[in-house]
């Protein structure tokens, strides 16, 4: 289960403004309907082209109107732009997950909206799943003259932040991934999940094998890359950024393994998340 056709990527429709910002529903290259929200950033009177826009990947099972986000995207919004939305399969989006295969057209369709908005300087911050997307969407979207693995340039991410990511596929070293493990690969854990958690999981296995996390965060270099993990992440213990690290380009990527951090959006606190923001402006800002 792979994706192609990505010279097509979304466009946004049914767009509307609240009082909050714009939503909008986007298409992706495989006729996926995103629901998504923008909202403009502290000073909304300032030109799009001059700020940069974060767009933020949830989690498994999270999706644009979960505490989780919504707090993440209220913090990131003190600071620049921000595009939430929910992955295929989750809240208001169609189509079913794809567990981080075909959710790269998904923040492909995001990008795309934020440079239809006007910005020329996209972040991407994913969280757990949602942070093996945005390697994977950085290093399949490339900018322009950064060669060629099939991407819209037009679609690439200037700034790539992966929290509480995987570094590698079918990991079920820990007791919360053997658990999820168990709900994606059979009827009842898909049932369970659809009802109580509100996410529908498409039933076929991956193929090919989407490129691994680990195989995506060299193809991100020379853009900047942070990789942000807890130490009391029950979900992936902290070899696994730290394998991410080892594989990335030394001289465009930070590490911060965060003491006393759990997992993803739902664990991070708002110094943190002040802090990442402060990061994607500073290294936006080099390459503006």
């Amino acid at each position: 289960m792979t994706f192609g056709g990505t010279d097509d990527f979304a466009r946004p429709c049914v767009s509307s403004l609240t009082s909050s910002g714009h939503r909008a529903a986007l298409l992706t290259a495989d006729g996926v309907r995103v629901e998504a929200r923008y909202e403009p950033g502290p000073d909304p009177s300032r030109r799009a082209a001059d700020h940069p826009v974060i767009v933020l990947a949830h989690g498994f099972t999270g999706a644009l109107e979960r505490p989780g986000l919504r707090r993440a995207a209220r913090v990131f919004a003190q600071h620049t732009a921000v595009i939430t939305f929910s992955f295929r399969g989750h809240g208001g989006s169609g189509g079913r997950s794809t567990l981080g295969d075909r959710e790269v057209l998904d923040l492909a369709a995001a990008v795309g909206w934020a440079r239809s908005l006007g910005h020329r300087r996209v972040a991407t911050v994913g969280f757990s799943m949602g942070g093996s997307v945005v390697l994977r969407h950085g290093a399949l979207y490339l900018p322009p003259n950064g060669g060629g693995h099939g991407g819209r340039t037009d679609a690439h991410a200037d700034t790539v932040v992966s929290v509480s990511a995987p570094a590698r596929w079918y990991y079920r070293g820990t007791a919360p991934m053997r658990r999820l493990h168990w709900a994606i690969s059979g009827r009842t854990g898909r049932a369970i999940a659809r009802w109580g958690l509100g996410t529908r999981i498409h039933p076929e296995d991956w193929d090919p094998v989407p490129l691994s996390p680990t195989e995506s965060v060299p193809l991100i270099a020379p853009r900047p890359l942070l990789i942000v993990h807890g130490d009391r992440d029950t979900y992936f213990p902290v070899d696994h950024p730290q394998m991410l690290a080892a594989a990335a380009d030394p001289s465009s990527t930070e590490l911060w393994i965060e003491r006393g951090f759990g997992h993803a959006e739902t664990s991070a606190g708002g110094e943190l998340l002040s802090r990442v923001a402060r990061w994607v402006e500073s290294s936006s800002a080099g390459r503006a």
